[in-house]
């Protein structure tokens, strides 16, 4: 390993890219402590004492800016909804998106664009909501005028839009995906207010601390588990084989080789999680502009992720999102008519549609696993915290290791492959 770090800092670029990702988190950072005018400190200890258990997790993800309401208290979830509603209307419901992100790049940017201006949107609008229904359940805001509620919501959706320029300037000069890097650095910077927390709330003080130890060990052991099995799927791989017939062109033979197509278990990543989250916290950021009315209530008390019918639709949109993802990022049809066009086949199945079928069965078959034990790794906590009795005290649960170890592999593996360009071993070639 150390070894391994002495090789990272002997590459300039790779060393420049580092540095400037670590720069971006301190940046990042130092803004979580940066408060929004006009807020009582007083109510958000209230709040932060007597909040939900999706306040609590949406807090995690903030890195604790949700609770401070700082400029960064939005975190970067109105750009990750915008992505999904800006995915979902290029599957041929905006011929417009369909034909750009067919363009490649040019589309590409062009979506990207469109997305931003989808984030500016909904942040003002979720802004507006999480200052009115903070107001109404701590009364959070100093004098309550329609001045000061748009003051807010600039302020909190100006935060977020820097986070989303932060997040791609990661992308350009820095390592990583930026906003899964974002995302990340929030819950671990989480991590020691947890075990304070826990010390606080199950070993300080307690009158049965030999039966606390043993419950905190239990988590512990839990997490050790939970962490084992993210990798072992994380990195699951199903590989189909695939030769190439040869072929003459000119004077030259190419083709008649054999090679594979690498299916993961868990194409889709950490994303479905993060897409369903951010999808199921919407209905309730919009229910709180009505928190006296009872359908708001209704929303509020039943669509959180630790209630059983927000439970429900947490899980069906992990699976439904891990499938949706899965393929828009891998075409059956188009694989199996560019391995038609260069004379590849899978042995034993016949070019064409017979192709796409058998790849279109092989990824649906996989990826529901992947799907449910992304599901499953994601409700666990729940059950887990309330059998131990944590409720709040602990948010970093399945979801939030799903998202740190799966950002975690896969910046080793963009560091992995920088290092072996220049003939260095990373961590996982040794």
């Amino acid at each position: 390993m150390f070894a391994t770090v002495n090789n990272i800092w002997k590459v300039v670029d790779l060393r420049r890219k580092i540095l400037f990702t670590l720069f971006i988190l301190l940046v990042y950072r130092i803004g979580s402590f940066v408060p929004v005018p006009n807020i009582d400190k007083d109510a958000l200890k209230t709040a932060g004492e007597q909040g939900s258990d999706l306040f609590g997790l949406l807090n995690t993800f903030s890195g604790g800016a949700l609770f401070k309401f700082s400029i960064f208290a939005l975190g970067i979830t109105p750009y990750i909804t915008a992505s999904i509603i800006v995915q979902l209307l290029s599957m041929d419901v905006i011929p417009k998106f369909s034909e750009w992100q067919k363009e490649g790049e040019n589309g590409k940017r062009k979506l990207a664009q469109v997305t931003r201006y989808g984030t500016v949107i909904l942040g003002l609008i979720q802004a507006l909501a999480t200052a009115i229904g903070f107001h109404n359940m701590y009364n959070m805001v100093i004098d309550p005028s329609v001045v000061n509620y748009l003051m807010i919501a600039i302020v909190l959706t100006a935060g977020t839009s820097f986070l989303m320029w932060l997040g791609e300037q990661i992308n350009e000069k820095g390592i990583g995906n930026g906003i899964s890097i974002l995302i990340f650095a929030a819950i671990v910077a989480s991590i020691p207010t947890h075990i304070r927390t826990i010390y606080s709330t199950q070993l300080a003080d307690s009158d049965q601390l030999f039966l606390s130890i043993i419950k905190v060990v239990l988590i512990l052991l839990v997490i050790i588990l939970i962490i084992a099995g993210v990798i072992f799927i994380q990195q699951g791989v199903r590989k189909i084989p695939v030769q190439y017939a040869k072929r003459v062109v000119g004077q030259k033979m190419y083709g008649g080789q054999s090679t594979h197509i690498p299916l993961k278990v868990n194409g889709a990543g950490v994303i479905p999680v993060i897409f369903a989250i951010s999808l199921l916290m919407f209905p309730i950021t919009i229910a709180q502009f009505w928190s006296t009315k009872a359908w708001a209530t209704w929303i509020i008390n039943n669509m959180s992720y630790d209630k059983p019918l927000g439970m429900v639709l947490y899980v069906l949109l992990i699976i439904g999102f891990t499938f949706f993802y899965t393929f828009v990022q891998f075409n059956p049809v188009q694989l199996a008519d560019n391995m038609k066009k260069n004379g590849g086949y899978i042995p034993g199945i016949r070019p064409g549609k017979p192709t796409s079928g058998y790849l279109t069965r092989v990824i649906t078959r996989i990826t529901l696993a992947g799907a449910i034990f992304l599901a499953l790794i994601s409700v666990m906590p729940v059950f887990f915290g309330h059998l131990a009795g944590f409720d709040r005290s602990i948010q970093l649960g399945g979801t939030s290791l799903l998202i740190v170890i799966g950002v975690a592999l896969e910046t080793m593996k963009q560091v992995e492959s920088q290092l072996i360009k220049r003939h260095y071993k990373g961590f996982i070639n040794k």
